[in-house]
């Protein structure tokens, strides 16, 4: 069997540039260069969308600053998709989640740069040892982020 290591998960946007800089700032999200602008006869065979062209850029997730980890992918594709309603419980992928130090500071923090709230902070105790802390929010284009911090037991829980 071949050998697999998981490499970046992509968000389709509006507005690239506004929503990588929502990532960057919001969420501590590092830019990779180059940019990408893609277009041609090998895009649109391996998109299978006649005339596809599409620019944006791969950002660094949190937590792995040596180089060496995923990464988060935004695209905008001309022609644009569709944009079908999100939620929580739809079918298919969900969300992208970002632990945190505290659930309620980052919170504020993505809402202060153009999020949305969607959920309230709860605690939910899964374990007779440890609690987590979670909340789900929206980026400015709707798409939905968990944020989550773990606690044992005796530690403040937010």
């Amino acid at each position: 069997m071949t050998r697999t290591r998981f490499s970046h998960v992509n968000i389709v946007a509006r507005d690239w540039e506004r929503l990588a800089w929502f990532y960057e700032e919001a969420l501590g999200c590092l830019r990779l260069p180059p940019e990408r602008d893609y277009e041609g006869r090998d895009l649109e065979r391996g998109t299978g969308i006649p005339g596809a062209s599409l620019r944006g850029v791969h950002l660094r997730l949190p937590g792995y600053e040596d180089g060496k980890g995923p990464t988060l992918e935004i695209f905008q594709y001309d022609p644009r998709g569709e944009d079908p309603p999100r939620s929580v419980n739809r079918i298919g992928y969900g969300h992208i989640c970002f632990q945190v130090s505290n659930v309620i500071e980052a919170r504020e923090h993505v809402l202060n740069h153009g999020g949305s709230p969607v959920g309230e902070v709860v605690t939910l105790s899964p374990s007779a040892t440890a609690a987590v802390t979670w909340c789900y929010v929206a980026d400015p284009e709707g798409n939905i982020i968990e944020l989550q911090r773990w606690s044992p037991f005796g530690f403040r829980r937010a």
